[in-house]
């Protein structure tokens, strides 16, 4: 080699050097910055000019990054599933102290008709039998109160989340646009390559995305079911919240360009992330146990209900428990929506109220003397209220839609509704639990292969410090015979 060879060598050998020695160190700073990955400098040379730096690339796993946005969407819906219905059952079945639960209700009120009935002429256990069955409406109303509630407030997190997707799509167009560019003009662009992984990663917390490489950096997403999100432009997410929820209210569907991607409506609904998870909540998963909770209330009324005893067929009324169709009776095995929001205690026979306790051992409770059971005014009657605590315990039939006991008891039915959302809410848990466990080693492995490691970094450091010693011994070297052939010269 000549000297001149030599010391263009060590020229490039020293350039590179240094580019790799700022390299390290970028990736020593970004080290616990979140989402930062390893940046790599390619090393290629020119037969007789020496080493140079050809690129710089980021350490990166397609494979390995899909399966985080895949185990971070799954995770989301599932949480928001477990939250809901974490706050339902620890309000309506969780309170084995309190005894608040429908199931609870009914047993108290069954074991307080049962003294009563034991002791007609006594007013104390009257009036106690009333106050059970009040204390059964107030569980009822409080329940559905409380599934309205999540209902709303999940409506309310999915205007969040709509909102957060389309800041982030406007972040992902500014960035993605500076990656073509900077590809195209040849720029690094691993920086924003980073920006761009983060971006679509706190994208898969709100709903389940794929994202697809082109050329040139360009990059286009994809819902996980198929619905465009970015394609060179971001599409508009919309969403029209509802402010209020009673039963009968059915929530809004989540648009993406016009389709719609959550509802019944949707032909292309999303599988996962939060959005999904809320979407779930609000639509199916609470109005199923709100539909649970309004055949308990019509169970109630239907084993109250009072019977013509005058002999003049006319129709069956509600009796102790009453609400805003009476005195029509509710269909039989059907889901009257919201009932267990407006069902209530009979006025007439409500204390409270300036009702009389003792109609619930006579009957016509609803003011016509045709149901009057007691027609003698006996107050050793206990004929109408052992027929309630029967009633109670006898078989009718429920609403198949409503995902309970199909044939049973109205207190059958309240344990199989308990029963319905304890097993949901354990399956969300555990749901969680996997999907936490999957993300959580994903992100390792994910880490592993473009994470910095602080040890192959200060080692790396002193290769490349060897490196330039060598190269600036080699300059050294080629000064002094220069410098030497310059004297040998001048002689």
């Amino acid at each position: 080699m000549s000297i001149t060879g030599a010391l263009n060598s060590a020229r490039s050998s020293l350039m590179a050097s240094g580019i790799q020695s700022a390299t390290i160190s970028r990736n020593i700073a970004g080290a616990s910055a979140p989402g930062y990955s390893r940046k790599l400098t390619m090393l290629d040379n020119f037969p007789g000019a020496g080493v140079y730096v050809a690129a710089i690339q980021r350490a990166a796993s397609s494979g390995l990054y899909t399966n985080v946005l895949i185990a971070t969407s799954s995770s989301a819906k599932q949480s928001v599933i477990y939250d809901g219905l974490q706050k339902i059952a620890a309000s309506t079945v969780d309170d084995p102290e309190l005894e608040q639960s429908p199931t609870a209700q009914l047993n108290k009120l069954k074991q307080a008709l049962q003294q009563y009935a034991n002791s007609t002429d006594n007013a104390t256990l009257a009036q106690s039998a009333v106050t059970s069955a009040k204390d059964m409406v107030t569980a009822l109303n409080q329940a559905t109160k409380t599934v309205q509630s999540v209902r709303e407030q999940a409506d309310a997190d999915m205007a969040t989340s709509v909102s957060n997707i389309n800041q982030l799509l406007t972040q992902f167009q500014t960035v993605n646009t500076a990656i073509v560019k900077g590809t195209i003009t040849g720029d690094d662009v691993t920086d924003y390559l980073d920006q761009r992984d983060s971006i679509v990663s706190k994208l898969s917390q709100e709903l389940g995305v794929t994202m697809s490489l082109r050329p040139n950096g360009d990059a286009a997403l994809y819902t996980d079911s198929g619905v465009v999100l970015f394609d060179k432009t971001a599409r508009t997410v919309s969403f029209a919240p509802t402010n209020a929820y009673t039963a009968g209210t059915t929530g809004n569907a989540v648009f993406i360009d016009g389709v719609p991607v959550t509802g019944a409506n949707s032909v292309m609904p999303l599988k996962s992330g939060k959005l999904a998870g809320l979407a779930q909540l609000r639509d199916q998963d609470t109005v199923t146990y709100q539909s649970q909770l309004d055949e308990v209330a019509r169970g109630l009324i239907d084993a109250f209900k009072e019977v013509d005893q005058s002999g003049a067929a006319l129709p069956d009324v509600p009796g102790l428990f009453t609400y805003p169709g009476a005195p029509a009776m509710p269909a039989s095995a059907t889901i009257s929506v919201g009932l267990a929001g407006t069902i209530s205690v009979a006025a007439s026979v409500d204390p409270a109220a300036g009702g009389n306790p003792n109609l619930l051992r006579d009957g016509a409770i609803s003011g016509n003397s045709a149901y009057n059971y007691n027609t003698t005014g006996n107050a050793g009657f206990s004929t109408r209220l052992q027929q309630l605590i029967d009633n109670m315990n006898a078989p009718q039939p429920f609403d198949v839609t409503a995902q309970g006991k199909p044939s049973g008891s109205v207190i059958e039915f309240a344990s199989s509704s308990a029963s319905w959302i304890e097993s949901h809410r354990k399956t969300a848990d555990a749901n969680v639990q996997y999907q936490n466990t999957l993300l959580d080693r994903s992100t390792a492995a994910l880490s592993n292969v473009a994470g910095v490691n602080m040890d192959d970094e200060m080692s790396l450091m002193l290769q490349v410090e060897r490196t330039y010693s060598a190269s600036s011994k080699i300059i050294s070297t080629v000064d002094q015979m220069l410098q030497s052939l310059l004297a040998a010269v001048g002689n």
